[in-house]
């Protein structure tokens, strides 16, 4: 375990109005990652399918982009976001509202040790700090402080992901928001954030041509399944005879490698 003074911050972190006195770090990165550009990517706990698919996708790509990229490792759109990047060879900093020394969630202990062997876990709390419900409002300023940009995937009307918002905003950061459906409750909150003047995000060059970032060419990978596609796994497999293992393994590195993506148990080709 490191930590940084406040003096060591990186400068974006440090220029926010109420910055960390301490800021520890977990993982086997140097601290130079937090210099890097960085977006966050937050949203709902209880998040619908559609907002877990497009969080792992922004984090897979701005991760394959070269961008760092933040979230809090809650369940729902942050886990996938950090899920997305670890997809690739990028980084994605994990931001705790509580001590350096817990997994919080229990459950995403296994996501924690995974972020930590690539990249960091940090924490403006010292080990043995419980989680307690307003220590997370506080991490929100450190995700949105670490970050250039902030993309909202999915929230409510009462949501930590707005306060999130709320604090780039503040910071003069850029924010977007996914538009969503407008009868969903989980769109409330992204769509409020539309009125009031954030950015439409529809793929992940909307913010990399905002923060001036030029996408990197794709992996070289193909397959011939791709000419099959739009198919499910059951579908691909009695047309080409293949066994279920294999073409589940060729699916997934399809996806890591951003040429395909699943929807309801259909993949489809986006290369």
């Amino acid at each position: 375990m490191k930590s940084l003074g406040l003096g060591e911050l990186p400068p974006l972190l440090r220029a926010i109005h109420d910055p960390p006195r301490r800021l520890y770090l977990r993982g086997v990165a140097n601290p130079d990652l937090l210099q890097r550009p960085a977006v966050a990517v937050v949203g709902a706990r209880a998040c619908s399918r559609y907002g877990a698919q497009v969080a792992r996708m922004l984090g897979r790509e701005l991760a394959a982009a070269g961008v760092v990229v933040v979230s809090g490792m809650a369940r729902g759109v942050d886990g996938e976001a950090h899920r997305g990047a670890l997809e690739t060879d990028g980084h994605t900093l994990a931001v705790l509202g509580c001590g350096i020394d817990r997994d919080y969630p229990a459950a995403h202990a296994a996501l924690a040790r995974a972020i930590g062997e690539r990249s960091l876990v940090v924490s403006e709390y010292e080990p043995g700090i419980a989680p307690a419900p307003f220590r997370f409002p506080a991490r929100n300023r450190i995700i949105a402080g670490l970050s250039l940009a902030t993309i909202v995937v999915e929230a409510r009307e009462r949501s930590g992901a707005l306060i999130t918002a709320d604090f780039a905003l503040e910071e003069g950061r850029e924010v977007f928001a996914v538009p969503g459906e407008i009868t969903s409750a989980l769109s409330a909150g992204t769509n409020a954030l539309l009125r009031l003047g954030a950015t439409p995000l529809t793929a992940v060059d909307d913010v990399l041509e905002t923060l001036g970032i030029e996408r990197r060419p794709p992996p070289a990978v193909t397959h011939p399944l791709l000419e099959l596609l739009p198919a499910t796994a059951d579908e691909l497999a009695r047309t080409t005879g293949l066994a279920p293992g294999e073409i589940a393994a060729t699916l997934a590195e399809l996806e890591v490698n951003g040429l395909a993506v699943e929807g309801d148990g259909t993949y489809r080709a986006l290369a």
